[in-house]
């Protein structure tokens, strides 16, 4: 009797775990929502399209930069949804042709993405399209990218990020173009806009 009882329960047990399994997969998207969420959709696409980036790209930026938190601000001081320096902030207005901006604006969630992802156009501008050179410019200042290519230091290949001298920025590469892939499967279809390096 009590070998019947132990046959059923492991039965029950993975039956059970058959039927979480099947409702993970049928409902993993939804899951993976949750896990990857996207809010402020609405801003992130008029903005992306007004800079001719992919939203999904921006929604992977932010997400490696802030988690969604427009009030974060990191140790160095950069603020809000884009952790957006108050200098580069300040440039990117008066590029943009909107005058100076005070630090305090870039916790304003349309603000801050209206110009970052100006900043992240005209990075990609600036680097030919090539999505790991403008995230590595994104994280580190394009100083430092021109710098590091000029000297031979780093090819530019997301192959040899491992020469990237800033361990920060090398992970900041591969947590983007990883939450780039996650963001696309999950909200996206057809291709990704920026072409994704081969890894």
């Amino acid at each position: 009797m009590a070998l019947h009882r132990k046959k059923s329960l492991k039965l029950k047990r993975r039956l059970l775990f058959i039927l979480i399994l099947l409702l993970l997969w049928f409902n993993h998207k939804e899951i993976g929502r949750h896990l990857y969420p996207f809010p402020h959709q609405e801003l992130v696409y008029h903005y992306a399209q007004a800079n001719n980036l992919d939203p999904l790209f921006v929604a992977a930026v932010i997400k490696s930069e802030s988690n969604f938190n427009d009030r974060a601000t990191s140790p160095k001081g950069a603020r809000g949804l884009m952790q957006i320096m108050p200098t580069t902030g300040d440039w990117i207005s008066r590029k943009m042709g909107a005058g100076p901006l005070s630090p305090e604006q870039l916790f304003n969630v349309e603000t801050n993405i209206s110009l970052g992802t100006w900043y992240l156009a005209d990075l990609l501008r600036e680097f030919n399209g090539d999505i790991v050179l403008a995230i590595a410019a994104y994280n580190a200042g394009r100083g430092n990218v021109k710098s590091w290519l000029n000297s031979q230091h780093w090819t530019g290949e997301h192959k040899t990020i491992d020469q990237i001298p800033f361990y920060e920025t090398r992970q900041y590469i591969r947590r983007v173009l990883w939450n780039y892939k996650v963001y696309h499967y999950l909200y996206g279809t057809g291709e990704p806009m920026l072409k994704l390096p081969v890894s």
